[in-house]
C-alpha cells in the first residue's frame, strides 16, 4: 500500500482502506441508533450530500438553512420561560420577575380546569385549581394576569387549546381594556385541537365542532390580528406522549396541512393566513436527529405550501416555529443532571433554526419550577447566545455529512407517514381511527422497554445511579389558593350583569347551530359580558356535545 504524501504509513486514504481499518477493531457493546432508534452508519461522506438545490441557502427556498438570510446574525431568537402557576396576580408577578431578568416573551401555562374548560367551582376541578398553571376563569382574571405589561410592545403565548378561542377572546378584551387594540398584539396561541386527540388528550368538544371553532379562530384572526399567530401546531406534546422523531414530523405536519385545506375551503385565500401560522417543536435528548428534523420539518412546509396549495408569498412557504426542551427527557433521580440534558437539547433547538425557545428548569419532574431553577433555566439560553460562538455563523452544522443525511432520512420517514395518513381518508379521518394514537402508543413502550432493559442508558436512572440525591427545593402551591381563586369568581359572578351574560350565551348557542357564523365575535360578547370560561364551554356542549375517547391498546 502506497501512502499519499503527508500521510502516515498505513493510514486509509480511500473509503475502502478505511473500511478495511475500522474493521480491525470490534465495535464497544452498545446501541449505535438514534433516540428513534434509527440505524447511525459508523461513518458519512460526501457520497451523503444531497444536491445543493435540495439544501438552498439561508432565506432561501426550501428553507433547510433557516428563514431568514442573516438568522441570529440579524436577531436571536426569542428567549421564553413557560410560566403559570396559583392565581393571576401570582403568575403576574412571575411575568415581571422574568422580564425584569431578561427575557423577551411571555409564555403562559395554565392550570388543569382551564385547559378542560372548567371553572374553577366545578366539582371537577377540585384539588387542580392553580397546581401545574394559572387559573383563568373570566376576563377579570386575564387583566390581572397582564397587569402593568405592555401586550402592545411584549409578545405572549398562550398554551391552551379546546378553549383556546375563548382565552383569546379574554386576551383580546383584557388588551381592549388597556388601550391596545387586536392589530397590536402580537405572538402566539397554541390552539392545535388535533394533537389534544393525538396526544394531550385535553378535549371540551367532538372532533368535528372542535376543528370548526379552530377554523373560527383562524379566520377571525387573518381579518383582525396580523401580528398574531392563531395556532401553534404542536409536536412538543405528541413528542411528550413517546413518539418517534419522524412521527413528531409528519403528525405535526399533516395536523398543520390539514388546517391550511380547512381555511382554503373556507374561501381564504393561502397567502391571506399561512403567514401566520407557526410551529411548536420538541428539542429531546438525542442532539443530531433533532437538529435534522428541523431542517427537514421546514423543506417539507416550504415544499407543500408552494407545490400543493400554490401560495405564492414567500412567508407562507417559512415554517416559523418555537422549540421547548424535552420535559420527557428530565428525571426525578438526580435532577441537576436535568441542567446538563437541557444545555444540550437547548443547543439543538439554536443549531437547528428555531424562532424561540423555552428551557425546562432542573426541579420540573418533581414540581413546577422555583424562581432559582427558571433563572439557571435562563442563564442557560442566555451563555449558549452569547459565550459558545454558535451564533457567529448561520446553519453552521449545514454540509455536514452526517447532518445531511440525517435530515433527507427522516424527511422521507415524514411521507411515508402522510401516504398511509392519505390512504385512510386525511388526518381527521385518521385520528378518528385511533391511527397516529397507536403509532405513538407502540414507540413509546418500545423506548421504554429498551430503558427497561438497559440497553438504552439513562444517566441517573438506569446506570450511574450512586450519587448524591439531596432533597431539591420544590415550590409549594398554597392550599388557600383554591378557596380564594373560587372566591374571586364568585365576587366576578355577583357584580356582572347576569341578563347581559344570559343574553351572549344565549347568542352563542344560537350561532353554534349555524356552520356559517364565526363564533369569536360572540366570543368576544360573552368575554365583555363577564360569562366565565365554564359557562361558555358548556353553552357550546349544550349544541355540540361532549367527546369519549376510544382506547387503544
Amino acid at each position: 500500500m502506497t501512502a499519499s504524501v503527508g500521510s502516515p504509513v498505513g493510514t486509509p486514504t480511500s473509503y475502502a482502506e478505511w473500511l478495511d481499518a475500522y474493521g480491525v477493531t470490534p465495535e464497544r457493546d452498545a446501541e449505535f441508533t438514534t433516540l428513534s432508534d434509527e440505524a447511525i452508519r459508523p461513518l458519512y461522506t460526501e457520497a451523503d450530500l444531497p444536491d445543493s438545490a435540495q439544501i438552498g441557502l439561508p432565506g432561501g427556498y426550501p428553507f433547510t438553512r433557516g428563514i431568514y438570510p442573516s438568522m441570529y446574525r440579524g436577531r436571536l431568537w426569542t428567549m421564553r420561560q413557560f410560566a403559570g402557576f396559583g392565581s393571576a396576580a401570582e403568575t403576574n408577578e412571575r411575568f415581571h420577575y422574568l422580564l425584569d431578568h431578561g427575557q423577551t416573551g411571555l409564555s403562559t401555562a395554565f392550570d388543569m380546569p382551564s385547559l378542560m374548560g372548567h371553572d374553577s367551582d366545578s366539582p371537577l376541578s377540585a384539588g387542580e385549581v392553580g397546581r401545574e398553571g394559572v387559573a383563568i376563569d373570566t376576563v377579570d382574571d386575564m387583566r390581572t394576569l397582564f397587569g402593568g405589561i405592555d401586550l402592545g410592545e411584549v409578545s405572549v403565548s398562550m398554551t391552551i387549546n379546546a378553549p383556546a378561542a375563548i382565552m383569546l377572546a379574554y386576551y383580546v378584551v383584557a388588551a381592549e381594556g388597556s388601550g391596545v387594540p387586536p392589530d397590536r398584539l402580537g405572538g402566539t396561541i397554541q390552539a392545535d385541537i388535533l394533537k389534544e386527540y393525538i396526544a394531550q388528550k385535553e378535549w371540551c368538544f367532538p372532533i368535528d365542532p372542535a376543528m370548526r371553532l379552530l377554523g373560527d379562530m383562524i379566520e377571525w384572526c387573518s381579518q383582525n390580528m396580523p401580528r398574531w399567530h392563531p395556532v401553534s401546531i404542536s409536536g412538543y406534546h405528541i413528542r411528550e406522549a413517546g413518539s418517534t422523531a419522524a412521527q413528531e414530523l409528519a403528525f405535526t405536519l399533516k395536523d398543520g396541512l390539514t388546517y391550511v385545506e380547512q381555511a382554503i375551503e373556507r374561501g381564504l385565500d393561502v397567502d391571506d393566513f399561512a403567514p401566520r401560522l407557526s410551529f411548536f417543536f420538541n428539542a429531546q435528548i438525542d442532539f443530531f436527529e433533532e437538529i435534522a428534523k428541523y431542517r427537514a420539518a421546514r423543506r417539507i412546509w416550504a415544499h407543500e405550501l408552494r407545490e400543493r396549495f400554490g401560495a405564492k408569498d414567500p412567508k407562507s412557504w417559512m415554517m416559523r416555529f418555537h422549540t421547548q426542551t424535552a420535559g420527557v427527557s428530565l428525571t426525578a433521580q438526580q435532577p441537576l443532571n436535568n441542567i446538563t440534558r437541557t444545555a444540550i437539547e437547548a443547543l439543538a433547538g439554536v443549531l437547528g433554526g428555531t424562532q424561540s425557545l423555552h428551557t425546562n428548569s432542573y426541579d420540573e419532574a418533581l414540581a413546577l419550577p422555583t424562581e432559582d431553577a427558571v433563572r439557571i433555566a435562563l442563564r442557560t439560553q442566555q451563555i449558549i447566545a452569547h459565550e459558545t460562538g454558535v451564533a457567529n455563523t448561520i446553519d453552521p452544522l449545514g454540509g455536514s455529512y452526517f447532518v445531511e443525511a440525517l435530515t433527507d432520512e427522516i424527511e422521507a420517514k415524514a411521507y411515508e407517514y402522510f401516504a398511509k395518513i392519505d390512504e385512510l381518508g386525511g388526518m381527521v379521518q385518521a385520528v378518528k381511527q385511533s391511527y397516529p394514537q397507536r403509532e405513538i402508543a407502540d414507540a413509546s413502550f418500545q423506548l421504554q422497554c429498551e430503558i427497561d432493559a438497559g440497553r438504552r442508558i439513562v444517566v441517573g436512572v438506569n446506570s450511574f445511579t450512586e450519587g448524591d440525591d439531596d432533597q431539591t427545593p420544590l415550590l409549594r402551591i398554597d392550599p388557600s389558593l383554591e378557596r380564594k381563586q373560587i372566591d374571586r369568581l364568585s365576587t366576578v359572578r355577583a357584580r356582572r350583569d347576569t341578563g347581559a351574560v344570559e343574553t351572549t350565551l344565549a347568542a352563542l348557542k344560537a350561532g353554534a347551530t349555524t356552520a356559517r357564523v364565526n363564533l369569536m365575535p360572540l366570543l368576544l360578547d360573552c368575554a365583555r359580558a363577564s360569562a366565565s370560561e365554564g359557562e361558555i364551554v358548556q353553552a357550546l356542549q349544550i349544541v355540540w356535545g361532549d367527546y369519549r375517547e376510544v382506547p387503544v391498546f
